[in-house]
């Protein structure tokens, strides 16, 4: 049971960072606008396609287990400053800080999803396993 909770927990955990990827190419002019909203003006078209394979490739590497450790590295190096860029709740006014302080708090609670998974390894359904049980026949 424990393996298969640790699946479906990498997978909610890599779905977030699949869609996110997915959404800013579909709304790649709006997802520039938005940066531009929080000045992230420089180089833009590089910095969110840099994003993008990021979140690509660290959502799939967490998906199917394989150098979950990169990919988590990876991950985090984009959603830790995102998290206080986009967030940043003490800076808002009023009526806007109870919602930015609530997605703040999942967003470092996705951190920590992550970090765990980091600390106690990917389980037994992963490719890493398959990989590592899998036997060539000899020559």
């Amino acid at each position: 049971m424990k393996n298969i909770v640790d699946l479906l927990g990498r997978a909610m955990l890599s779905f977030i960072f699949l869609y996110e990827a997915y959404d800013s190419v579909f709304y790649f002019k709006e997802t520039r606008e938005k940066m531009a909203a929080y000045g992230l003006t420089w180089n833009q078209d590089l910095l969110l396609v840099g994003a993008i394979i990021v979140l690509l490739l660290g959502g799939t590497m967490l998906l199917i287990g394989y150098r979950v450790g990169l990919g988590i590295s990876m991950l985090l190096l984009y959603w830790v400053p995102v998290t206080f860029i986009v967030h940043s709740f003490w800076n808002d006014p009023e009526p806007a800080q109870r919602l930015q302080s609530i997605l703040f708090m999942k967003n470092i609670a996705i951190i920590g999803g992550m970090l765990m998974v980091w600390a106690n390894g990917v389980g037994k359904y992963s490719v890493k396993r398959l990989f590592a049980t899998t036997h060539v026949p000899g020559t």
